[in-house]
């Protein structure tokens, strides 16, 4: 009895250690009362990068003047300008070298720029097709900021940013969270650089300090992919190896099922 008693008591403990370690595994940013966020002050802006698609609108005093800059689709599927109101706006394109080619302008660098540096630089460089008095109001958006997040999600996808900023817990958010199988510890993020150079960087979601991470808000064009850990993988490699010798298995009865029917004949 007291042998049995202390299998019980031995197998208690084993389930609460056992519980302890899966906490440490599953539970997000599990440091965050002991560590400072100070690194994390700042607001993040996106930047430019070459294959964006920026929607740019030029607003002035008078709907006329602003109209060259504002080309948009007619209903014929045509271009045409429009006086800087709500409308399906043509999106430029930011080629490989940085470059849009902006009406009347001509080209102009943006690669690299926040949304907020580059409507101050298309303001000077329209000015000198306005009158004096005249005070345009350039907005930019970003009409192409997605990021992927794929692997061990509820809901892996391509997700669109409207608000051209998003962390990496709120990209995991969207995609349904990790499955209780993706490993918290080791997310992958690969980025491209505005020179096409790729870069991957590794991501620990149980420490806080991925708050202060510069890898924290995600970039346009972003990767993200979640890991399985050990236990998925063996069971997928389990699997796999169950269905090839059940198929296998079939199809070796299937035959001799055949082969004894044909030699009864």
């Amino acid at each position: 009895m007291k042998k049995i008693s202390g299998i019980v008591l031995l197998l208690i403990a084993v389930f609460f250690v056992s519980s302890c370690g899966n906490y440490k595994q599953v539970a997000y940013l599990q440091n965050i009362d002991s560590i400072s966020l100070a690194g994390s002050k700042g607001l993040y802006d996106a930047k430019i990068m070459p294959k964006d698609l920026l929607t740019i609108t030029v607003t002035t005093t008078d709907p006329k003047a602003a109209q060259p800059f504002n080309l948009s689709y007619n209903m014929n599927g045509g271009v045409t300008s429009s006086g800087g109101g709500v409308g399906s706006y043509i999106p430029y394109l930011v080629d490989n070298d940085g470059m849009i080619n902006f009406p009347l302008v001509g080209r102009i660098r943006v690669i690299g720029l926040t949304k907020r540096e580059a409507e101050q630089l298309v303001v000077s460089k329209i000015k000198p097709y306005l009158a004096a008095d005249e005070n345009p109001i350039v907005t930019i958006k970003m009409a192409s900021f997605k990021v992927c997040v794929t692997g061990e999600v509820k809901s892996p996808g391509v997700f669109t940013v409207d608000q051209e900023k998003i962390s990496i817990i709120e990209a995991l958010t969207r995609a349904g969270d990790l499955t209780i199988q993706g490993k918290r510890q080791n997310i992958l993020l690969i980025r491209e650089q505005a020179n096409g150079m790729k870069e991957h960087h590794r991501l620990n979601l149980n420490d806080a300090e991925i708050i202060n991470s510069p890898y924290y808000y995600l970039q346009q064009n972003d990767i993200v992919y979640v890991e399985p850990n050990k236990i998925k993988a063996r069971q997928a490699t389990v699997d796999s190896s169950i269905s090839y010798w059940l198929g296998l298995t079939s199809s070796v009865i299937s035959l001799a099922t055949l082969a004894i029917t044909l030699l009864k004949k």
